[in-house]
């Protein structure tokens, strides 16, 4: 039988249940009413700096010549029993200048999708060996396939069964996305299915999936308006033996009223400020539906991981928390003892990747946790994690090195994995 909240999103594998203590100031202001104020009211919340956690790291994927990056939005599958599969975009780049590696112009002397897998909970991959273009291979039996209906009868509840979803012009005004269905644990793909837009102006996806525990197939996309600087982020959803997916419903409104990411941005969209984006949804085994979204003003680093929820499978949403002061995005596993851990790159110098833990299912969140701290430069992150077998945490990223002997604005970007205990 599927184990419906590890198909969902939601790693649910043992972990060993530690304390997490706040910190609080201590003061000789106002003690008689402080003691007073103690009795009638709770405490909001306590502070702690952040902490350092003993982490194992190791390199999945460096080549001399490569970009490597972006793993959170190239297609990330924990098939549960000790077997992940990362996607990642790999450009070709000589290190010759801050410009060459720029985002703006990276990818102009050509790139490649690189399949890695892991069959022992992340602990080691065949980065050695990585599949080139994985989603070049077409499976037979689905190769004429050009709606999601062609593929039915199929179970998305399967683990071995993949859905990915991408598309050009990603987070412009001309986006559009496909699905694409593995039946085999991503050795193969169907053709890429084009997603229809429902009258949206724009959908981008970004490999955000999950599997409703009723068999519904849902991927998180967003909208982008006309000018290009206003990110809707939304689900659509494909029921049981349906034959496209299609719009479910808005995850946020249509414009932020407090204007957090407005600016006079003069770049391009990939340096400008956005309000919610990268939306990806998990399933807590309440049936509590959780999005987490980046929102950023500087993607070199000003920028924050929220959450919201919904209590209706994803018809409609509300806020409920943001996580941290700065990074983003973020990546959600929950623990056995039913804590929450979420993942991100922190790009604000001294970067690398952090975490925090939720006791009360993403409403509130307790103090950092430095998992590294090495980072060459704000170029890092996009992380995905799980839960291993022991009850750790693993998390798969994208990173450069402050010590790494060749620097450009930071080392090579290379894809890194660490394992680590929240207590």
């Amino acid at each position: 039988m599927v184990d419906e909240t590890r198909r969902a999103g939601i790693d649910t594998t043992l972990s060993r249940r530690g304390a997490l203590v706040g910190g609080s100031a201590a003061g000789g202001l106002l003690l008689a009413t402080a003691a007073s104020a103690q009795r009638s009211a709770a405490i909001i919340r306590r502070y702690a700096a952040p902490r350092q956690v003993k982490a194992d790291h190791a390199v999945v994927y460096r080549r001399e010549n490569e970009f490597a990056g972006w793993p959170h939005t190239m297609g990330f599958w924990n098939l549960g029993d000790g077997e992940i599969v990362q996607y990642v975009t790999s450009l070709n780049t000589s290190y010759g200048s801050a410009d060459a590696i720029s985002h703006d112009n990276i990818g102009r002397d050509g790139g490649k999708q690189v399949g890695l897998r892991s069959k022992d909970w992340g602990r080691t991959w065949d980065g050695a060996i990585p599949v080139i273009n994985p989603q070049q291979t077409i499976a037979r039996d689905m190769a004429n396939a050009k709606t999601m209906g062609d593929l039915q009868p199929i179970d998305f509840l399967d683990r071995n069964i993949l859905i990915s979803n991408s598309g050009a012009g990603f987070g412009t005004p001309e986006g559009r996305t496909d699905v694409r269905v593995s039946k085999d644990r991503g050795h193969s793909w169907s053709p890429p299915i084009p997603v229809p837009t429902d009258g949206l102006h724009s959908i981008s996806g970004m490999n955000s999936v999950l599997i409703r525990p009723d068999g519904t197939a849902m991927i998180w996309l967003m909208e982008v308006d006309k000018d290009g600087w206003n990110r809707h982020p939304c689900v659509f959803a494909l029921p049981p033996r349906g034959r496209d997916f299609h719009f479910l419903s808005f995850i946020t409104q249509k414009r932020d009223p407090k204007g957090e990411a407005d600016g006079d941005w003069q770049s391009t969209f990939r340096f400008g400020g956005h309000r919610w984006f990268y939306p990806r949804g998990y399933m807590l085994p309440s049936g509590r539906m959780l999005c987490v979204m980046r929102c950023q003003r500087d993607p070199r680093g000003i920028m924050w991981t929220e959450v919201h929820a919904s209590d209706d499978g994803g018809r409609t949403w509300g806020f409920l928390s943001r996580v941290n002061d700065f990074g983003s995005p973020g990546s959600l596993v929950r623990l056995d003892d039913g804590r929450l851990v979420i993942v991100y790159g922190n790009r604000l110098m001294p970067s690398g990747i952090r975490a925090t833990v939720s006791t009360d299912e993403g409403a509130t969140w307790g103090p950092e946790l430095i998992v590294r701290d090495d980072g060459g430069s704000w170029d890092l992150g996009y992380p995905n994690a799980w839960v291993t077998d022991d009850g750790k945490v693993g998390v798969i990223y994208y990173f450069n090195g402050k010590d790494d002997p060749k620097q450009v604005n930071g080392g090579v970007r290379h894809i890194c994995r660490s394992i680590f205990s929240v207590d």
